[in-house]
């Protein structure tokens, strides 16, 4: 039996490593090289959940499946593991872990939209301050970008256009519309592993159908293999991680409440990167208000 403390505990190891996973990607993309590691996050989160799902099967029998969590597991895939994780490592590769992180409070932003454009629900006072509160902290972070340390040297307006503040919004409506397709999965087969390898196979797959008609993708995979780069794996390792915790957390607690505790994960790499990307990137106020301010609005959604 699980106890209601341990989907509170998934969570927290779900931020964790998500957050160590932003600063390691930082740590080991760099503008301009087409490799980020977000192909062989997917393949290592397909080998390592779907190992887990084989050893934990055999070990005390597989879960029932059904054809229709597949198709939702899959489904979550393409929005979550490509949509969401390729263009979310695109944005940490172009604005560093602090700002691609604080960017991530778009995430239930978009899901509210959805949630009231496509199944009608109701948009109370609260959600809406949640949602002008994230919207302010997605305005302060890209007016910050004009001076950023990941901005381009050249002019303003390109500081502006910098394509992480494209990528970012893409991402975070990518893994909006995603966590419902993932819940759904999981209310007809209660295994977080199985639906975590499902959807990483389902975006690598979509990776490599992409790879002939996009010159950066192809580049990516042959990277992946030919030069393996040490902290793109340790990102991907934990980025890995995190996604099966995520799943196991879904699996036992409220997707309103496992949200809440994963907004955290902004503040935990806010800290990892003052420690260990003093270098490379640096903690502004601007950047702590965005983070504060999406948190806040974060919580008021959830809260409303």
């Amino acid at each position: 039996m699980v106890v209601p403390a341990a989907g509170d505990a998934y969570a927290l190891a779900s931020t964790t490593c998500f957050a160590t996973a932003n600063v390691l990607i930082a740590r080991g993309a760099r503008p301009g090289v087409q490799d980020n590691g977000a192909f062989v996050s997917l393949l290592l989160t397909a080998a390592i959940s779907g190992l887990g799902w084989l050893g934990l099967g055999i070990a005390r029998g597989f879960e029932p499946v059904t054809w229709r969590a597949i198709a939702w597991f899959a489904g979550a895939g393409v929005f979550t593991a490509y949509i969401g994780r390729v263009f979310y490592y695109a944005s940490v590769q172009h604005l560093g872990a602090m700002r691609a992180s604080t960017m991530k409070r778009l995430n239930p932003f978009f899901a509210v939209i959805l949630g009231v454009a496509v199944l009608g629900e109701a948009l109370t006072s609260g959600m809406a301050v949640g949602l002008a509160c994230i919207a302010a902290s997605f305005a302060v972070l890209v007016n910050a970008g004009r001076g950023g340390p990941q901005a381009d040297e050249a002019s303003g307006l390109r500081r502006l256009l910098n394509a992480g503040y494209f990528y970012g919004p893409i991402s975070a409506l990518g893994y909006a519309g995603g966590y419902l397709l993932r819940k759904m999965g999981l209310d007809d087969a209660h295994d977080a592993l199985l639906g975590a390898c499902i959807g990483t196979l389902t975006g690598a797959a979509i990776f490599l159908a992409t790879a002939p008609f996009r010159a950066e993708y192809a580049r990516a995979v042959r990277a992946t293999f030919a030069r393996p780069n040490p902290w793109l794996l340790a990102a991907g390792a934990m980025s890995s991680f995190g996604q099966i915790f995520y799943f196991a957390a879904l699996n036992v607690s409220p997707m309103s409440r496992v949200a809440l505790i994963s907004s955290m994960e902004v503040f935990v790499t806010l800290f990892l990167g003052f420690v260990l990307l003093r270098r490379r990137e640096s903690l502004t106020g601007a950047v702590a208000l965005a983070a504060a301010l999406g948190v806040a609005g974060t919580a008021a959604i959830i809260l409303a």
